[in-house]
């Protein structure tokens, strides 16, 4: 019932379409209902006159006939069309809803979930939701109407046979009650399954290029088919429950014809029931098993349709771990001011259990400054750096930009004011041009050829057959390591903050590549707040500030040549790279 309430007001919208399609199935039903009945009164009535009149009356039943069933027509495309569309429709405001709350979601919530899984859920259990929305009502409406209105026209017929009948359906529905408690179990680890069918596929394609470099084919094959066996485990079960359900119900169905048949010429032996009107009782049997055939068939429909819907709102129902305050402020404009006050955090990890990364940490960046943090992998300085845009929240202190807690802000505006260059960089499947726009879609074509001067890539664009219009490739694929980053640039470029991350941009070129990638974000840095995240210690001489950060906090702080004279940890990095160059 909680998930029946849940899943209610997506028909709110199509109130209008829903209700009218109500009412076209209650005539379809009525005008099912009404043949046999018609065929009884004719019996009794036009059928037992003079030939003449018989032949006059055939022209008032044929127009009477092709006009109720010319309704009958109209009512049924209404119902399929319309009421299919309105289901589709249902169907694709989940996903968008869906899509939307992944997108509401922090990063942490990806660090716990699996890509192939969410997508599985975005596409593969969303698409019996659709059949499910419009068949739903629509099954159960039409078939309750011609339950009760054939037993209703049975009891009219013989009262006696009918009572007989619904102690078959009695025994029918317990049966199919308890068939229904087992299905929903099947189903919903049905749909698990093929999720992790889906995340094994997901990962060994986004990782084809390790897969084959490492000749990890059988590997990927093993992997993937312990996924597949285990879906196939799932069908099986999940087939094995169907089967029982419909062969439980055909058994049932079975019984009904040999009630009518034995019970009725039972009856007619007592003088209480006539051939005719135990033919007339079949036709109406027909029709009473019928809706029954229907709902056996729906209940497959329904489970597939309500688990597919229950992990959807397992999705919807989780609230996002970072959210907008009830009275956040737009971040307009920024200087570019950065204080980390007595910063900690930790990482949620299995249970209740917490992974800390940073302690009490304490950091000034005045506008404009160039400051670089160094320190061993582990040591904090990616998560440092991501508390700022509030990709994480701080588990204690503050973050601050122009002396404002970062969650005193929107998250958009706070995000438009500062600009990442990361080492790992994700390109859209697009052009040149529409990656370099990525952060500002309306942007003139001579705006992103600006960024691409002066990110070094215009001499590289110009000599492409298709210049901005060249396709990159899934995730970049068609370009270098170097060309991508300097498309990652001009996007900054274009979009132009006060504030600008550099996470180990560079540090995995090659030495010409990186020289021609540093000068770009040297020439990018200019003017604005600068966090360094290094690995490559010669690219941060000029830093107005080096931070050396571990998993015991701040170590030391100070310029390049004060850090060298301190003979500590830094120096000990410098002539470790120093050695090695």
């Amino acid at each position: 019932m909680d998930l029946l309430k849940k899943f209610i007001p997506y028909y709110k919208p199509y109130l209008g379409v829903f209700l009218l399609d109500l009412l076209c199935a209650t005539i379809l039903s009525v005008i099912d209902l009404a043949f046999p009945q018609l065929l009884r009164i004719l019996r009794e009535t036009l059928y037992l006159k003079r030939p003449e009149e018989i032949l006059k009356g055939l022209g008032v039943l044929a127009a009477g006939l092709l006009l109720m069933y010319l309704v009958r027509a109209f009512c049924r495309y209404y119902v399929t069309y319309h009421g299919h569309m309105m289901g589709a429709r249902m169907e694709t405001g989940m996903r968008r809803d869906l899509f939307d709350q992944y997108e509401r979601f922090s990063f942490s919530y990806y660090d716990r979930n699996n890509t192939g899984e969410m997508m599985s859920k975005l596409v593969s259990d969303l698409f019996d939701i659709s059949e499910l929305a419009h068949h739903g009502p629509e099954n159960i409406f039409i078939s309750v109407v011609k339950l009760i209105g054939s037993l209703f026209l049975l009891f009219m017929i013989n009262w006696k046979m009918t009572m007989l009948l619904g102690i078959v359906v009695a025994c029918m529905a317990v049966f199919s009650f308890r068939q229904h408690k087992r299905m929903r179990a099947v189903f919903y680890d049905n749909r698990k399954k093929i999720a992790g069918v889906n995340a094994s596929l997901q990962d060994t394609l986004g990782g084809i290029r390790v897969v084959k470099s490492f000749t990890g084919e059988d590997l990927e094959k093993e992997k993937f088919d312990r996924s597949n066996l285990a879906f196939l485990d799932s069908k099986q079960a999940n087939y094995r429950a169907m089967a029982k359900f419909q062969t439980g119900n055909n058994f049932f169905e079975g019984l009904l014809y040999l009630t009518v048949l034995v019970a009725g010429g039972y009856f007619i032996a007592k003088g209480s029931l006539t051939p005719e009107d135990l033919a007339v009782y079949a036709l109406y049997i027909n029709i009473f098993i019928g809706p029954v055939n229907v709902l056996i068939e729906f209940t497959e429909q329904l489970q597939k349709g309500a688990s597919g819907f229950r992990r959807f709102r397992e999705v919807m129902d989780e609230m996002p771990e970072i959210v907008d305050a009830p009275d956040a402020k737009e971040l307009l404009e920024a200087a570019g001011v950065i204080d980390y006050r007595d910063v900690s955090f930790a990482y949620d990890t299995a249970g209740s259990s917490e992974t800390r990364v940073l302690s009490h940490i304490d950091l000034h960046v005045d506008a404009g400054k160039k400051v670089a943090i160094v320190g061993p992998s582990g040591g904090g300085k990616t998560t440092l750096c991501s508390l700022l845009p509030r990709f994480y929240d701080v588990t204690g202190g503050a973050v601050l930009v122009d002396g404002k807690d970062v969650r005193s802000l929107t998250q958009k505006s706070l995000r438009q004011m500062i600009g990442i260059v990361q080492q790992d960089v994700y390109l859209f499947s697009g052009s040149i041009r529409d990656n370099i726009a990525y952060g500002k879609p309306d942007a003139t074509l001579e705006e992103i050829e600006e960024a691409a001067r002066k990110a070094d890539l215009d001499t590289f664009i110009a000599s492409l057959p298709d210049g901005y219009d060249t396709y990159v490739g899934e995730r970049g694929a068609r370009l270098s390591g170097g060309q991508k980053q300097r498309i990652s640039i001009a996007r900054i470029f274009l979009k132009n903050p006060p504030i600008l991350i550099l996470d180990e941009a560079t540090s995995a070129l090659d030495n010409e590549s990186e020289r021609y990638i540093q000068h770009s974000l040297d020439k990018l840095s200019v003017g604005r707040t600068t966090i360094t995240i290094a690995h490559r210690l010669s690219t941060i001489r000029g830093a107005d500030e080096i931070i050396v950060l571990d998993a015991d906090g701040i170590r030391e702080r100070g310029t390049h040549s004060e850090l060298l004279k301190k003979n500590g940890l830094y120096k000990k990095y410098y002539e470790m790279q120093w050695g090695e160059e």
